[in-house]
């Protein structure tokens, strides 16, 4: 076999797993905008690096500016073989790519193959892997989605909690309403997937991230995981199937001051209370008067009871059936005592 080799996406994605290390060639943020799972980034021009020689291309001319470039990218490489790959065997097989496959990363391939090591280059690069990505997503998934769906108080959170846990046999992986959990194992998430606002590639990768991962139970409110928006087809799949959570009347008080409500928990007057709910001035002088009397006199049981009933349940309710076509045939599930 001549190295490096270069794969297809197609190729590459198949044997992912089968890579000791994924070198990520861009300046420092270009990964951070998005990059193969496990990548490392080892530039070979850094951010400045490549403004520079970018400049020079277009205001000098191709022959200098690849001069200047070429002994950037020698240094870097040098670089990143004395403090991070000395020590590696001569089986080490590491997946080099850069933007389109091209020069930066042909760079590095070549170096390394010249040393011995099976190297394989990523045919296309980013660009490629952003593509399959995006045909991926708008692909059904063959998964097995149970959307737990329910009002404030019904104890959604810890009954996803139980159901992906060890604690119940041939207990499976579980998602609990955010990207918190999303990617463990073998396929980590970058941690700017955890941003307010991730960039619009690695949303992408956050569901295909999840996809791959099989979370098969989940808790959606709307079409996003975290901060990351899904793909039509995705929600559609987890849209077909729905499980009806109910704590009962007498527990929902106290599922949604532990969960959501953590002003209502104090047994005793609260003046503040009902001023934090959001939404509240909608319902009229007079309610919100009455309601926060029962505040003042610490009637917290019975105002939270209320709230649920009045305030949080009918928006609650209109969502869900604007999600859930087939929520009035979803499957009911009580929760169980020891929930509460």
């Amino acid at each position: 076999m001549k190295y490096p080799e270069i794969l297809p996406i197609e190729d590459v994605l198949a044997r992912l797993d089968d890579f000791d290390t994924i070198i990520d060639a861009r300046s420092p943020s270009e990964y951070a905008l998005d990059h193969l799972p496990n990548a490392i980034n080892c530039p070979v021009l850094d951010d400045q690096q490549r403004i520079t020689v970018g400049t020079m291309y277009k205001q000098v001319g191709a022959f200098e500016a690849k001069k200047v470039g070429a002994a950037m990218v020698s240094k870097n490489i040098g670089y990143h073989i004395e403090t991070l790959w000395l020590d590696k065997p001569r089986e080490w097989k590491p997946l080099i790519y850069c933007w389109r496959g091209g020069n930066r990363s042909g760079s590095m391939a070549t170096v390394l193959a010249k040393i011995g090591w099976p190297v394989v280059q990523l045919d296309g690069g980013y660009k490629a892997f952003r593509g399959a990505i995006n045909t991926q997503l708008e692909q059904t998934p063959e998964l097995d989605f149970r959307v737990i769906c329910g009002t404030t108080g019904s104890g959604q959170n810890p009954f996803a909690r139980y159901a992906g846990s060890d604690r119940r046999p041939g207990a499976g992986p579980g998602t609990v309403g955010g990207a918190s959990r999303l990617g463990a194992g073998q396929y980590p998430l970058p941690a700017a997937a955890f941003a307010e606002k991730p960039s619009r590639p690695l949303s992408g990768t956050v569901c295909a991230a999840t996809i791959r991962a099989c979370r098969c139970l989940s808790k959606p409110r709307v079409a996003r995981l975290g901060a990351c928006a899904c793909r039509d087809a995705l929600m559609e799949r987890m849209r077909a199937f729905a499980v009806h959570l109910d704590a009962g009347s007498a527990r929902r008080p106290r599922q949604a001051a532990d969960r959501g409500l953590p002003a209502f928990r104090l047994q005793r007057p609260c003046p503040e209370c009902t001023a934090r709910v959001p939404g509240v001035q909608l319902h009229g002088r007079e309610r919100i008067e009455r309601w926060q009397s029962m505040a003042n006199a610490g009637e917290m049981p019975a105002l939270v009871d209320e709230l649920l009933v009045d305030h949080y349940d009918p928006a609650y309710l209109k969502s869900i059936h604007r999600n859930f076509v087939q929520f009035d045939k979803a499957t009911e599930l009580a929760l169980p005592r020891y929930f509460a």
